[in-house]
């Protein structure tokens, strides 16, 4: 008998998985599993780290919430949980959370995007249990340059389109969405792959634009704008990822699919800078002529994800900034007296 309301999630205590495991958790009938190496393995701000760590922590301190501090890559420790819980839903986030970390450290990429998921299905393999859904977290990096039309303007990417990665973090995700189709049609593993999107929102320290330009903002330092800010990527609200992925998981017609989950709505990092900088008065940005090597996107086409998921996000680049500055200002004051202890 499948578990159906017992869900196993590696990587539960980043950003995108806490909100995951707390939507969850609203329903009284579900349980959930987490496993985390809860390691800050890169740069960042480490305090600011430990803080959200603790505050998502707290905020999953239920008898149904378990959390089993543990490698990913520990084939023994890892299928042990597996037949201990046998869960029936398995989201498997655990991964470098930044693209440009991945051109950094690239045996660590390789480590802990690949190798992670490789460990995974080689473990589901061998389970004594059937499972309802792997749910495995790719990124629209797997699409590399987004195609364009005969004049030259870039076409929305749906998840027909040819994946060609341009970076390190792409070629991983891609490599993971292969192996997961692989296992399915080697060893019948049911699968959906989501593609999300420059995701944002609350209790992100993995310093993406967002977090950079709201902190900045906020202790009053410029806004600067590589080659102008003409960039464009689908920003997209966490909400509204893990309503996606929550519709994901309980259609039986999410299953063997592939989803882009995003806003919809490619939005230049200078729109971002702009809306900002309407939020917090007197916000300086600047621009330097640095070009970013990043692919060159823009919007996820989400009519697959509306159509079968139902799915409708409710957040554009304006609401949600909004929403997480002010969750921002709520805790930043903490963290500045937690760096000053």
């Amino acid at each position: 008998m499948k578990n159906s309301n017992v869900y196993f999630i590696t990587g539960g205590m980043g950003f995108i998985g806490f909100h995951l495991c707390k939507s969850l958790l609203t329903n009284p009938d579900n349980k959930v599993i987490v496993f985390d190496l809860q390691q800050n393995l890169f740069p960042t701000d480490i305090k600011n780290w430990k803080y959200y760590q603790n505050y998502r922590k707290e905020l999953l301190k239920n008898d149904r919430f378990i959390l089993i501090t543990a490698n990913c890559n520990d084939t023994d420790i890892l299928q042990k949980t597996l037949e201990t819980y046998q869960p029936g839903n398995i989201i498997h986030l655990a991964a470098l959370s930044v693209a440009l970390l991945s051109d950094l450290y690239p045996n660590d990429s390789h480590r802990n995007i690949f190798g992670t998921i490789f460990t995974l299905l080689n473990v589901l393999k061998n389970v004594s249990f059937e499972i309802e859904r792997l749910i495995y977290f790719s990124s629209s990096m797997v699409y590399g340059h987004f195609a364009r039309d005969i004049n030259d303007n870039i076409i929305s990417a749906s998840e027909e389109q040819i994946c060609n990665p341009v970076d390190i973090y792409g070629a991983m995700k891609l490599g993971g969405e292969i192996m997961v189709k692989t296992y399915h049609h080697r060893y019948g593993i049911p699968y959906t792959v989501i593609r999300p999107s420059a995701v944002y929102g609350p209790t992100d320290c993995n310093k993406r634009v967002t977090e950079i330009f709201l902190l900045n903002a906020l202790n009053k330092e410029p806004l600067t704008l590589d080659n102008g800010g003409l960039h464009k990527v689908d920003f997209t609200y966490v909400d509204d990822l893990v309503k996606g992925t929550i519709l994901a998981l309980h259609s039986p017609e999410a299953c063997n699919q592939t989803f882009n989950l995003s806003c919809g709505e490619g939005r230049s990092i200078k729109e971002l800078a702009e809306i900002i900088s309407e939020l917090i008065p007197g916000t300086k940005i600047t621009t330097n002529q640095t070009k970013p090597y990043r692919p060159n996107r823009g919007t996820l086409n989400i009519s697959k994800a509306k159509e079968i998921l139902g799915f409708n996000p409710q957040y554009n680049l304006e609401k949600g900034i909004e929403k997480y500055l002010k969750f921002v200002k709520e805790h930043q004051n903490k963290i500045v007296q937690l760096k000053s202890c």
